[in-house]
């Protein structure tokens, strides 16, 4: 009589414990986000981080051009100077607001530093034109102007030029280029006033750059 097999047995291996599932920053509004850093919640400062470090990377990089060589210092540094001072915010404007806000200023002070402050121009606020394809006639034409503008405000004092590419090309309000300049609210006006007027009538004394102006794609004649 035939006995049956006996099955073959193996040793299996133990399964691997699963990974802990990474450990998510929390999502909290900006008084809940600065209440939790004030109590050294470590989750919250990444949440910090996370959410300020693309604001300030793009602030700067608005500021300063892509290119230049201490933009990413810049941004260490920014950031840094977020960390140490967030137990000054008061909740007047949101968090992203204060750190472009703290980012310009060490844009700004970086460069009088550095003593170039008028190296600003050569592409910050100016570097969004659309270059595709469709666009290129307008890209080319409005490049060529925007280098005009380049150059009027660069023979414009440097606190008026500032004050008109933070407020009127950055979207900065007053009191915040106050903050950014070391100025008062009534000085940045009177720079902005006197900076926007003196480089409209550059602009109107420019026959090249009225030229270029009214050959853009959907200029008035």
């Amino acid at each position: 009589m035939a006995t049956a097999r006996n099955p073959k047995l193996r040793l299996v291996a133990p399964s691997a414990a699963p990974s802990p599932a990474p450990v998510r920053a929390p999502s909290l509004d900006d008084a809940q986000l600065i209440a939790s850093l004030r109590a050294n919640d470590a989750l919250a400062a990444t949440a910090f981080h996370d959410r300020l470090y693309p604001c300030v990377h793009r602030t700067i990089q608005r500021l300063l051009g892509a290119r230049d060589v201490d933009c990413e210092d810049l941004v260490q540094l920014s950031m840094i100077e977020l960390i140490q001072s967030f137990d000054r915010y008061r909740g007047e404007c949101s968090l992203e607001s204060w750190a472009s806000t703290i980012a310009s200023r060490a844009v700004y002070n970086h460069l009088r530093r550095r003593k170039r402050e008028r190296s600003i121009f050569s592409g910050a606020g100016f570097e969004d034109l659309d270059a595709g394809p469709t666009n290129l006639a307008r890209t080319l034409f409005a490049r060529n102007a925007m280098e005009r503008v380049r150059q009027h405000l660069a023979d414009i004092h440097p606190d008026k030029a500032w004050t008109f590419l933070l407020h009127d090309v950055c979207g900065y309000d007053l009191r915040e280029i106050a903050t950014i300049t070391g100025a008062s609210v009534a000085a940045a006006q009177t720079r902005l006033v006197r900076g926007r007027c003196e480089l409209h009538e550059r602009i109107a004394e420019d026959p090249e750059l009225a030229d270029l102006l009214t050959q853009l794609p959907g200029a008035e004649p």
